[in-house]
């Protein structure tokens, strides 16, 4: 590796590093109580080593939270173009998206904070937008879902995709909010999936009737 090739390798490192000791502290104390000083201690480094990479707080935020959604929907963004019954892949996408947030309990909670607080964070227009776009890659995936279900008459032609997207999304983010965080840890999983299949299972018998 060349000098030029390693100190890129060190620069991306640390601002890694920086990203996750923010993503920790986020999660630990929610936004408003973390500064640049806290996180700056978290990662090792000096205050002033935190603006060589990011202009503030709320830009180091909007990165921990847009570079996990860009990892996440990832692993969603073709659901849609598998051969199976709309049904079950929009069972099988709500099973993979609470399998996804029962391993990163973290990303959920600053996802939340994002989605509950937004006016509160000061974030830039740009900031505000990107993180709008990337989550709801999320949200498209349904949609591609049920218009596919339409297309192929499993679902009902008058469905409103956008309400129901949303109502699905709604309803997937208050199950796993009501139960991420609460209970017995060894059952949690079972009772978040158990309640999203029977939930879902009603709400596909609507959109076949």
């Amino acid at each position: 590796m060349c000098p030029q090739e390693k100190k890129k390798k060190e620069k991306e490192n640390k601002r890694n590093n920086i990203l996750r000791a923010a993503r920790k502290l986020f999660f630990d104390r929610g936004f408003k109580s973390v500064t640049v000083d806290s996180i700056a201690a978290k990662a090792g480094v000096s205050k002033g080593s935190i603006y060589l990479y990011f202009d503030s707080k709320e830009e180091i935020y909007a990165q921990v939270l847009v570079t996990d959604n860009i990892e996440h929907n990832k692993e969603i963004r073709n659901f849609a173009d598998k051969e199976a019954p709309a049904a079950e892949l929009l069972m099988a996408f709500c099973q993979t998206y609470v399998d996804y947030f029962l391993h990163d309990n973290e990303l959920f909670r600053i996802l939340m904070t994002f989605m509950l607080q937004t006016e509160q964070m000061n974030l830039t227009q740009e900031q505000n937008a990107e993180l709008i776009r990337t989550t709801n890659e999320n949200i498209k995936v349904i949609s591609g879902i049920l218009q596919k279900g339409i297309d192929s008459g499993d679902f009902l032609p008058a469905i409103d995709i956008r309400q129901t997207q949303n109502a699905i999304w709604g309803l997937l983010n208050g199950i796993i909010s009501l139960f991420l965080f609460m209970g017995n840890p060894a059952k949690r999983a079972d009772r978040i999936h158990t309640m999203v299949k029977e939930s879902l299972d009603v709400f596909i018998r609507g959109l076949k009737k």
